[in-house]
């Protein structure tokens, strides 16, 4: 990936580089991540896109490369229910080895927060955490969408053009946890206290287990609404349900949270899981260029090239030769 000035992905990699480092300065300067009445959050989960639609916009790329088609609703469905699983697993085995308590407080609390005086509290905790996996979920879309439209809208298929599914997953993983280090290491994003060291180190290794799921969904529906879902849904489950139904017994959050050991792990063993299903990909792409094919002849000079493409066609519509980077 050498060259700069017309490599759509260092071109990429810069104007997020600039972008986010506006923002990043203004909470490292803070010291917190809620600064501004926590209105810098959606702000700098939507520097990837921005750096992704400028991008495209420099590179006259037309915006329908970046996924916008709606994908076959198992794609959602599951990219809703993996950080679910995932997570379930995890804090089970949490309460499982007694390495954590049971929150009864946050129970209670969210019930009676809840609103209906009278009801029982299991009824009103069960009602309010199924607002929360549907209205919450949908409310957090709004920002996914933000760093998913740079990550794996733009990202994962243009490094998926060059390089195995498993260098993209990686390579697309080491970015992103990059992304997050200047806030974890210089603010408060690590707001449980752990050792910031060791917090980098299970996020990273979760973001890059995630990122093997995230690139599978991404280039398998030819769609980044399943990974702007299951962004949403791990936002959702893992801060604000699981990690407040854990007690602290002691050495819990050395455990729990994004910035623990067993997330790290359990989302290490699904992202297993999809790389042993990482040829499906490839059949993928093969299957919607016989689909075309069938409707109008391949050119031969595309025809040899997609044999060497992991994505789908729709995905190879961005042109590479011809650009020039416009400053």
């Amino acid at each position: 990936m050498s060259g700069s000035a017309n490599n759509p992905i260092s071109v990429f990699l810069q104007l997020t580089l600039v972008c986010s480092a506006a923002v990043w300065i203004l909470i490292i300067w803070s010291g917190h991540l809620n600064m501004g009445y926590g209105l810098v959050i959606p702000a700098i989960m939507w520097c990837p896109a921005l750096a992704a639609l400028s991008t495209c916009r420099l590179l006259g790329w037309e915006l329908s490369s970046l996924g916008w088609r709606w994908p076959q609703p198992k794609y959602l469905a599951a990219a809703y229910f993996v950080p679910v699983a995932y997570a379930s697993v995890a804090y089970g085995a949490v309460w499982a080895l007694h390495l954590g308590g049971w929150n009864s407080e946050f129970v209670s609390l969210v019930a009676d927060g809840f609103g209906l005086k009278g009801f029982p509290t299991w009824a009103s905790f069960t009602l309010a955490i199924t607002c929360l996996a549907t209205g919450g979920v949908i409310q957090n879309v709004s920002m996914t969408l933000g760093e998913e439209i740079g990550w794996r809208g733009f990202l994962v298929p243009e490094l998926a053009n060059r390089m195995s599914y498993t260098k993209t997953s990686l390579l697309s993983g080491l970015i992103w946890a990059a992304w997050h280090s200047p806030l974890l290491l210089f603010a408060d994003f690590n707001n449980v206290g752990t050792n910031r060291w060791y917090a980098l180190c299970c996020f990273s290794f979760t973001c890059i287990s995630m990122s093997f799921m995230l690139a599978w969904f991404r280039l398998k529906s030819d769609s980044l609404w399943p990974a702007v879902l299951f962004h949403a849904s791990h936002n959702v489950f893992f801060p604000i349900v699981f990690d407040n139904l854990i007690r602290n017994t002691g050495h819990t959050l050395m455990y729990t949270t994004v910035f623990g050991a067993f997330p790290a792990c359990t989302t290490g063993l699904f992202a297993l899981y999809f790389w042993s299903r990482r040829e499906e990909i490839g059949q993928s792409s093969n299957n919607a260029r016989a689909r075309l094919s069938s409707i109008a002849p391949v050119a031969p000079a595309r025809a040899k090239h997609a044999q060497t493409t992991l994505v789908p066609p729709q995905l190879e519509s961005r042109k590479h030769s011809s650009l020039t980077f416009v400053p």
